[in-house]
């Protein structure tokens, strides 16, 4: 806690040092400040001297101010690096946004200084502690249990930061001393807030009341989902809970359809690969297959791609583990393994649905694999994802798991494998020089794309290589980095491929040789294109590939 009587007076003495603060204007109020940030300048002080901080790095601290010719805030601020260890920067920030960003202090703050202090009243304890009892005997709505708790405003806060930004996933887990929250936000966590080890039990029972989940099961994990309205959108819930030391550890997924799901364009499908996909889900019957690891984006790929198809005229009816987003129109089921409803024994079913286009979460074995081809035999348009680390390596996977390569060739329409990069910041987007050695690498991944699929990028090499990346502001919390793009690698089954897949019973290197001379790009050189483009950049296309550009360039020097 800072206090006045801690703050050094003499300004001559420090001026020398303040006038060394970075000072910049702060436009735009940024959407989402970890707790801890917040916490670092108490309320009381931000108030008095007009000033937040909003940002911190490793050594350095952002911090908002209406008038960052303040000597008293800023001596304070000189306190504040030394306690903290960092180097501050100041940023200009109108009055109008500043009282936006003392919400945070209303919102975070005091919702969690208002659980802590009611539970240092042991009566308020106990009552929460009958709530619990009353709902774990007679399982009542959670709308009318816990409605009076603090840690309800506390849970809604969390989630309501995380929606607001634009995070994918909520991490509540019980550390030595205390418990963490962590926001998941394209693709990577970073702490939002900690709370004292005494809430978070609490905490993990409200956010299981919501899920309907038992409160007094502890031992083993549990699944729910829930639904709440934030602007006038309903966003869907998915909540997992697992036991770990120390207690229990819940995982919330934010599942917004609106902003899950949008165009084929959205996803970052250009060229030779959106015509082939588009051309594909044309088909009346056959297989499309999507592969790559957990978190790539298939599903989101998948739901696009029907919502293309959801019409009238047409019964699509998918089977799922779990149902990620509701979408109208579709006839949506959740496989249960643990009463035999499986994606196998679902897909028998289903079949017997007068179906149109189905949709299998994941072909997980043999029978689901058989049942699948088959449907696609029979007149079916069949959807489905496989897990595998190329577009090529599901059909000898199929093979291995006892698909003939003959009903393979005639099944199979088109397999894609995809990754998820985060995009550049448009807003602080600017050109940036790399090496000549990464740049050469680069161009030579371009060698064998051909003009027309170049142009369809909108890249021009006779104009000049050029490389972007973002410097970091406001609105990408300073990371350089919002959002993301899918790469792909879309590889059709042309007449070529179904001979491979049955006289050499799917041989990669020849599949490979064939994909290549159709000119159809390979994820590394699609991820290419996007960064010549300016949509993401060098690092993010290799953390999600092998191209290895910054290991040969560290190689060479």
């Amino acid at each position: 806690m800072i206090k006045d009587d801690e703050v050094k007076k003499n300004d001559d003495d420090n001026a020398e040092e303040i006038q060394g603060i970075k000072q910049n204007i702060l436009r735009d109020v940024p959407k989402n400040i970890s707790g801890e940030v917040i916490s670092i300048i108490p309320e009381e002080v931000a108030k008095k001297y007009e000033m937040m901080a909003f940002e911190k790095t490793d050594d350095v601290l952002k911090v908002a101010m209406i008038d960052p010719e303040n000597m008293q805030a800023l001596n304070t601020l000189n306190f504040v690096a030394e306690e903290e260890k960092v180097r501050i920067e100041t940023y200009w920030v109108s009055p109008k946004n500043f009282s936006i960003l003392l919400a945070y202090y209303n919102e975070t703050n005091e919702a969690l200084k208002y659980a802590i202090d009611s539970f240092k009243d042991e009566k308020n304890q106990e009552e929460i502690s009958e709530k619990k009892d009353i709902i774990a005997e007679r399982g009542k709505k959670e709308a009318e249990i816990l409605k009076d708790a603090p840690v309800t405003k506390l849970v809604e806060v969390v989630i309501s930061h995380a929606v607001a930004g634009k995070a994918s996933d909520i991490h509540i887990e019980p550390m030595d001393k205390d418990y963490r929250v962590r926001f998941r936000v394209d693709g990577l966590l970073h702490v939002s807030l900690i709370f004292p080890l005494e809430i978070g039990p609490v905490v993990v029972s409200r956010i299981k009341i919501l899920a309907n989940l038992k409160i007094d099961e502890k031992r083993k994990p549990q699944d729910g989902r829930f639904r709440l309205n934030f602007n006038g959108k309903d966003i869907d819930f998915r909540v997992s809970s697992l036991p770990v030391v120390g207690g229990e550890k819940i995982v919330m997924r934010i599942l917004d359809k609106d902003s899950g799901t949008g165009s084929i364009d959205a996803l970052g499908l250009t060229g030779k690969a959106k015509e082939d996909i588009s051309r594909a889900i044309k088909e009346t019957y056959g297989m499309i297959l999507m592969t790559g690891p957990t978190g790539s984006g298939k599903s989101t790929t998948l739901y696009t791609l029907l919502k293309i198809l959801n019409n009238e005229e047409r019964n699509i009816i998918t089977l799922e583990d779990p149902v990620e987003y509701f979408i109208e129109g579709m006839n949506q089921s959740q496989v249960k393994p643990e009463i035999g409803y499986t994606f196998a024994s679902g897909l028998r079913t289903v079949l017997r649905q007068d179906p149109n286009v189905i949709m299998v979460g994941e072909i997980r074995d043999a029978e689901t694999a058989e049942l699948a081809v088959h449907a696609a035999l029979t007149g079916h348009l069949m959807f489905s994802t496989l897990h595998t680390n190329t577009a090529i390596g599901a059909i000898p996977r199929l093979i291995d798991m006892g698909i003939e390569p003959f009903l393979l060739s005639s099944s199979l329409r088109m397999v894609i494998a995809q990754r998820l990069v985060r995009r550049i910041c448009e807003k602080c987007k600017e050109e940036t020089k790399i090496s000549d050695v990464i740049t050469a690498k680069i161009v030579e991944k371009t060698k064998n794309i051909s003009a027309k699929e170049m142009a369809s990028y909108g890249i021009n090499l006779a104009d000049g290589v050029k490389f972007y990346h973002g410097a970091g502001c406001d609105s990408c919390n300073g990371v350089g980095l919002k959002g993301r793009v899918a790469i792909y690698e879309a590889v059709p089954i042309t007449e070529e491929i179904r001979n491979i897949i049955i006289e050499k019973r799917g041989s990669e290197d020849l599949i490979k040789k064939e994909r290549d001379r159709m000119g159809v790009l390979t994820i590394e050189q699609d991820g290419v294109l996007k960064i010549l483009k300016g949509l993401t950049t060098i690092e993010e296309v290799e953390r999600v590939t092998e191209c290895g550009f910054t290991t040969l360039d560290e190689e060479n020097d």
